[in-house]
């Protein structure tokens, strides 16, 4: 298992740690039916049916929910690993109220609060964490994670005091997403593609490729940094197309990395395939990105790629492999994990066909998105029971 994630509630001598939780088995859930029910939620505020629901009926008050509300729970659930009991619950109630303070438009400075030290309080304790890694691609981790906790603070500041910044917070924080899940995506599709390759082969794959790692993580955090610049300085134009040109030589190294994983001798294993179709997402986003950058236009379209395709699938495949894998499991007999990762790219389409379409696509995307969280909290529940059970000690003899 790689180094960074979520670590076993073991002690040293191999006995269970009764006074700890593992995070994933509470956030993976909340996080699956989060993105399940905030999507249409959010589109019957936007058209004006749900008039109660002021904190969803903005396009950016909808993006801000998605990436700073389910991406850190997903983040949460992944990375924290086993907390004290009163801990978790601790963090997982803050997030519940700003989930909760989001639907209603944050009426109170309670609900900001509790929202904000959510953020504050994952990358207090995540950030060091990372700091004392050996390896400086390692220690990336360490400050993209804290930008994007920052981020989903300043985006809480943004909504009441300056609303004409949030989407350029969100834009920023989708950028950032998008170089965490081309790493850590990377750390999760090499080392299964190696392993199954090995027991089935005896040949090694192309692994982590470090050289493209680097560049990779080169590219996006330049092109990151660039588009940060606000439309009113002078270079501004320049420094975009900058950021566009090497947001797309970034996209075409994730997908020259995804040819070197050879997806085609992949074919008996659905469930990795899957995961290969979310990092395919992960650089036809950072391509039509650039084309946006490049053109000059809106980037509310192309981040979709990013924001439907690629984190849907990765983020739901992860989720499940790693529950699957506590339950003592094998992912690859997982039946849904092909069918889940076909309905994540057929909402990313239609979602990415709306400006030639009508709205009802944009309603077959929602409902394909809250179908594909439906099952994944639905296969969560389930192998997370098996790995409740599996954690009991046998009494027999």
């Amino acid at each position: 298992m790689l180094w960074f994630l979520a670590s076993d509630p073991c002690q040293a001598g191999g006995t269970r740690r009764t006074d700890r939780r593992p995070a994933w088995a509470l956030f993976f859930p909340l996080a699956a039916l989060h993105a399940a029910l905030a999507v249409p939620l959010s589109l019957a505020a936007i058209f004006g049916w749900l008039p109660w629901l002021p904190g969803l009926a903005t396009p950016s008050a909808h993006g801000r929910e998605l990436l700073f509300g389910f991406a850190l729970a997903v983040i949460a659930g992944y990375l924290l690993g086993p907390l004290p009991p009163r801990r978790l619950a601790l963090l997982a109630g803050l997030w519940l109220v700003g989930r909760l303070g989001g639907l209603a438009g944050y009426p109170a400075w309670p609900v900001l609060l509790a929202d904000a030290a959510f953020a504050l309080l994952l990358a207090a304790r995540l950030v060091p964490r990372f700091l004392a890694a050996k390896k400086w691609r390692n220690r990336l981790l360490s400050p993209l994670l804290g930008l994007l906790c920052m981020l989903a603070v300043a985006s809480l500041a943004a909504r009441p005091a300056f609303p004409g910044l949030l989407s350029p917070l969100l834009h920023q924080g989708v950028l950032w997403l998008l170089l965490l899940m081309a790493f850590m995506g990377g750390r999760v599709i090499a080392p299964a593609v190696n392993g199954h390759l090995m027991a089935r082969d005896r040949v090694a794959g192309a692994g982590v490729q470090p050289r493209l790692e680097a560049a990779l993580i080169g590219l996006l955090g330049a092109a990151g940094l660039l588009a940060i610049w606000p439309p009113l300085w002078p270079l501004a134009g320049a420094l975009l197309a900058l950021a566009g040109a090497l947001l797309a030589l970034a996209g075409a190294l994730v997908l020259v990395r995804l040819w070197r994983w050879s997806p085609w001798t992949l074919r008996d294993r659905p469930d990795l395939l899957g995961l290969l179709i979310g990092y395919a997402w992960l650089g036809a986003g950072a391509l039509l990105v650039a084309a946006d950058l490049l053109a000059g236009g809106s980037l509310a379209g192309g981040l979709h790629a990013i924001t439907v395709g690629a984190l849907g699938t990765l983020a739901s495949g992860i989720m499940l492999r790693q529950t699957i894998l506590r339950a003592r499991g094998r992912p690859g007999e997982e039946r849904w994990l092909a069918p889940l990762a076909l309905l994540f790219t057929l909402a990313a389409g239609l979602r990415l066909a709306l400006p030639l379409a009508g709205l009802p696509v944009l309603w077959g995307a929602a409902a394909a998105w809250s179908l594909a969280w439906l099952l994944v909290a639905w296969r969560l529940v389930h192998w997370r029971r098996r790995a409740a059970a599996a954690a009991v000690p046998s009494t027999s003899p």
